[in-house]
């Protein structure tokens, strides 16, 4: 899992790249989906197929990893919820989120609030509606001409901030319905919710 033969490693990094293949083929799984830096458990996971005679091998589809929101962070980390937005993250879980979100002005590079615009609202939406703070609104048909724009500081960070905050919540708007509506996912939420407190707790 690239590493040398030579070199020392705890027991627990040999077992959690097994740990992860497994889950695979326990969770009887047709498709895996995982980051790009999890490729290699994917590559684990055809390997034993081929050592065992199994010719079904899951459906492999490695997506971008998302920037986390603060400064520096090349990925989101669960471990900070305020690194990441999640889908069960309220409306204004995502506006607090966004607005605090690391995002230079005039600097494209490593800039968390520009990948989320290429990587997730331009292909869902196609589009971005920015508002300045002087009311004149700006529809940007392409990631490009908002980069073009900000690079250049013809667009404001808290005003990029406000638009994509909207867009993203009215991507996870469906999801927040179907939890609200749905009383099997809304009991599953509740549940999952009441695991994330007792760990948050018995961390602390």
């Amino acid at each position: 899992m690239g590493r040398n033969e030579g070199d020392d490693m705890p027991t627990s990094q040999i077992m959690y790249p097994c740990m992860q293949c497994a889950d695979i083929f326990f969770l009887k799984a047709d498709v895996c989906q995982l980051g790009l830096d999890q490729r290699k458990v994917n590559v684990l996971a055809k390997e034993y197929c081929d050592k065992i005679g199994r010719e079904d091998k899951p459906v492999v589809i490695s997506h971008h990893m998302l920037s986390g929101l603060k400064k520096g962070q090349t990925k989101m980390s669960k471990s900070d919820p305020d690194s990441a937005i999640f889908m069960e993250d309220t409306r204004k879980d995502v506006e607090r989120k966004i607005r605090s979100a690391y995002c230079e002005e005039g600097v494209v590079a490593e800039n968390p609030i520009l990948d989320y615009c290429s990587s997730i609202i331009f292909p869902a939406h196609g589009r971005l509606s920015v508002t300045s703070k002087t009311g004149e609104t700006k529809v940007y048909m392409s990631y490009d001409e908002v980069k073009t724009d900000y690079e250049a500081c013809n667009l404001h960070p808290g005003d990029l901030k406000t638009a994509v905050a909207s867009a993203i919540n009215d991507l996870l708007q469906p999801v927040r319905d179907h939890f609200a509506n749905d009383p099997y996912a809304k009991k599953l939420l509740t549940q999952i919710k009441k695991w994330q407190d007792e760990m948050r707790a018995a961390k602390k």
